[in-house]
């Protein structure tokens, strides 16, 4: 490939090369940091996202550096929306070998207000206890961490099936499960619940399909700064960390946020058959040591 502006990657599978990539929630800070290092692997990507802008951006940034890449439009809550962007991506690319779940996300109506419940809470309506969560904003961040995984897998996996109904070689499942899986956090029921599921789904999904030779694992980020929580762990006026910034680099051993391109190489192994050929239904933590420390 001839880039011009060659990504710095940890390594470069030379089984990836050529082959098509689908990664879901692409316009994402993350997720398109990962597409990016796929696309620098030398696969043809396919990046999906609600918002059809944010795919596309990172689209032509990939294509001005050389990739091959498209944006695409896609709901991961809507099958019908998820078969139209698959048959765009099997005319203009070829058929998906590797399918990255990366949508997902919170809502403010699965969160609490406090960490934990006090009896006085029990009167004070400024405040949203256990017992005030919505059922719909429960349902929403369930929805979109767990269906927004399971349904895309059910519409590019089939991509990855020859006639005979078994795989072609190399084709994988990378899902994004999350620190929350292992370890809840306080305030955010719904959204670790959610994590939860996709890790049990992984590893579920991993034994169901070994007999037709598609691998499937996750990454499991701990705490990296994106777009989506930068204002809960930084204070917008001051610019310093928040309380609970505080707590997440206390209980981090390596005492830092992670940065995107450290989950890249994490990645590339799990995308490689040829260097995770016989790694399958595991959820790897890519962490700092957090999921590692007791806090004490």
């Amino acid at each position: 490939m001839n880039h011009a502006s060659p990504m710095n990657l940890p390594f470069v599978p030379a089984d990836l090369a050529g082959q098509v990539a689908v990664i879901t929630g692409a316009g994402g800070v993350l997720c398109s940091e990962l597409a990016r290092a796929l696309a620098h692997a030398g696969m043809k990507v396919a990046l999906l996202d609600l918002n059809l802008a944010a795919a596309e951006a990172v689209a032509a940034r990939l294509r001005d550096e050389g990739c091959h890449a498209i944006g695409l439009a896609a709901d991961v809550l809507e099958r019908a929306s998820l078969e139209t962007a698959a048959a765009a991506v099997l005319q203009q690319l070829g058929p998906c070998s590797v399918l990255l779940n990366g949508a997902g996300g919170n809502h403010p109506k699965g969160t609490t207000t406090k960490e934990w419940l006090e009896p006085a809470d029990l009167t004070d309506k400024t405040l949203t206890s256990f017992f005030d969560l919505d059922p719909a904003g429960i349902g929403f961040v369930f929805n979109l961490n767990f269906l927004g995984t399971l349904l895309p897998t059910q519409v590019f996996a089939q991509q990855m099936l020859t006639a005979d109904g078994t795989a072609r070689p190399g084709c994988s499942v990378i899902n994004v499960s999350s620190m929350n899986a292992f370890c809840p956090l306080t305030k955010i029921p719904a959204y670790s619940a959610a994590k939860a599921a996709v890790s049990n789904f992984t590893q579920w999904l991993a034994v169901h399909f070994c007999k037709v030779g598609i691998r499937v694992n996750a990454l499991a980020p701990g705490f990296f700064l994106t777009a989506q929580n930068h204002k809960l762990l930084f204070d917008e006026a001051s610019g310093e960390p928040t309380a609970r910034a505080g707590k997440i680099l206390a209980h981090t051993p390596m005492g830092r946020f992670g940065e995107a391109a450290e989950l890249t190489g994490t990645m590339l192994w799990l995308a490689s058959s040829a260097a995770s050929g016989f790694v399958n239904g595991v959820v790897v933590p890519v962490d700092g040591g957090f999921s590692a420390y007791s806090g004490v």
